[in-house]
């Protein structure tokens, strides 16, 4: 069974995500979506609510694909979080020409803690490219439309102030 860990903060889960992790369900036969935690960062979304957010924005673009995502916490390296959940596949989501120097050099370093497993780079489907969850809540925190950016559940969330 091929299992791939996809890293991220996920705060909130974006289009751009769930671009990725539809890919990574086009390549792994498991995805376990890794969401880190750090006891320093406030996030907006508890790791609760994000992974219910995850799960029913999965739910809502592909239903009956739920049962191949498995959603953890992990506060250490993404590499290691990979390896205790027996993932043989990192999965990255790039953007840009930007992203790709950073993750290549993240690629490297891996590759050289953990041999075995591989970095696989996603691209984002054009219409996802500008987006980051960083701005997702900047726009939302000043009460701009963030519709086409987030999936249903996380626009909900936003709107009832459900954090």
């Amino acid at each position: 069974m091929r299992i791939a860990f996809y890293p991220g903060s996920f705060d909130p889960i974006t289009n751009g995500h769930m671009d990725v992790l539809v890919q990574a369900l086009n390549v792994a036969d498991r995805v376990v979506v890794g969401i880190g935690v750090q006891a320093s960062k406030k996030p907006l979304f508890s790791f609760e609510k994000r992974a219910e957010l995850i799960t029913e924005s999965l739910v809502e673009q592909l239903p009956g694909q739920e049962d191949r995502v498995s959603i953890v916490a992990f506060d250490d390296l993404a590499v290691d979080a990979a390896r205790e959940n027996k993932a043989t596949m990192l999965m990255r989501g790039l953007r840009d020409g930007s992203d790709l120097d950073y993750e290549m050099q993240m690629a490297g370093m891996n590759r050289q803690m953990a041999p075995e497993i591989q970095t696989v780079f996603l691209p984002a489907s054009p219409l996802n490219r500008p987006i980051t969850a960083t701005l997702v809540r900047q726009i939302a925190a000043m009460g701009g439309d963030i519709s086409a950016f987030v999936p249903g559940p996380v626009l909900h969330a936003l709107k009832d102030g459900q954090h």
